[in-house]
Parts: structure tokens; C-alpha cells; sequence
């Protein structure tokens, strides 16, 4: 099995790689949604904070590779992506039980990631800039950093939307390349 696993800070671009992969005809899993799906499982609304603490309340009580874990037995396909690392130990995770594993980095400034959050509206994005902050130094403190340094590839999302989707698919055609 290739497995391709993304990291990125929130709203560097990981959904829009999720669309290109998708096209390229690859399955894929966002380990966004199992918190999501956990968050509305206890009857709670859909919203940054209470994503947030599910998701560290799982962390805390089950180990940094918890949400990894949980996307395990949900990993099928010869070729998939896994969106949304957000530890080097779901890296490990994943690397102990998929050896031929493919770290994507996708990088985008905090301006420009403010920016787009504050466009898509999406319930768990949070709402001003201090909510955004906070979000990072969550993602910091669960070990997103660590995992972005075990990145086999990056990808800077500064540009046009176009563009992009041009430097994913090219990626995605590269990592896919290295299979065994």
C-alpha cells in the first residue's frame, strides 16, 4: 500500500489537495472528520472549541497517536491520502504500519491562512484573530511542528488557487513515482 499523509496548519490548502487527489483518482480519509464525527458522536455542536477539546481530550487520555489509531482500520486502498497529521507520532503511526509512507508538507504564511479561514466559513474555523492564533499554538502544542520537519516533500501555497492545484498534482504524480 502507498500512503500519502499530509501536514499543514490550519487553512494551508490540505482541502483543496484532498479535491486534487481526489480527481487523480486516489481515496482519501481526513482525520479532521474523525474528530468531527467523535465532537458530534457526544452531542456536541460542530465548533472550534469544542473540537479542539475533544480532539486534546482524546490526545491526553489515549496518547499523542490516538486520532492516527482511529483512522487505521479506515485505511483500504493500494493508493490513499491521509489528510491532516498533526503529531510525529502519528507519523510513526503510520510509518510502523504503512512502510511506504510519503510525509506532504503544505506551507501557506499565517496572513494568508487568516485570510482563507476567515472566507470559508467552515463551523470549526473559529471566528477573529486571537481565536486564530490560539489555534496555532494548539496545533503547535500537539506536535504539528515535529511533524512538518519529517515532511519527504513541500509545498509553498502563496499563489493562486490554479497554481496550486498545478504544484499538488505534480507532487502527488512525484510521490506516487516512488512507490516499491
Amino acid at each position: 500500500m502507498k500512503l500519502i499523509v499530509t501536514v499543514g496548519m490550519p487553512g494551508s490548502g490540505k482541502d483543496e489537495l484532498v479535491g486534487v487527489a481526489r480527481s487523480m483518482g486516489l481515496a482519501t480519509l481526513k482525520m479532521g472528520d474523525l474528530v468531527r464525527d467523535e465532537t458530534r458522536r457526544r452531542g456536541l455542536a460542530v465548533t472550534n472549541a469544542n473540537v479542539a477539546r475533544i480532539a486534546s481530550e482524546e490526545r491526553d487520555k489515549h496518547g499523542a497517536g490516538v486520532w492516527a489509531q482511529r483512522a487505521l482500520p479506515k485505511l483500504s486502498e493500494t493508493r490513499m491520502l491521509v489528510d491532516g497529521c498533526r503529531s510525529d507520532t502519528e507519523v510513526t503511526v503510520f510509518r510502523h504500519h504503512f512502510g511506504d509512507l510519503f510525509v506532504l508538507g503544505i506551507y501557506a504564511s499565517p496572513e494568508t491562512r487568516h485570510e482563507r479561514m476567515s472566507s470559508r466559513s467552515r463551523s470549526d474555523d473559529g471566528g477573529g484573530l486571537q481565536e486564530f492564533f490560539d489555534r496555532d499554538r494548539r496545533e503547535l502544542k500537539w506536535g504539528i511542528g515535529s511533524a512538518f520537519a519529517l515532511a519527504d516533500g513541500m509545498i509553498v501555497n502563496e499563489g493562486t488557487l490554479d497554481d496550486f492545484r498545478r504544484a499538488a498534482r505534480t507532487m502527488l504524480e512525484s510521490a506516487l513515482k516512488r512507490e516499491a
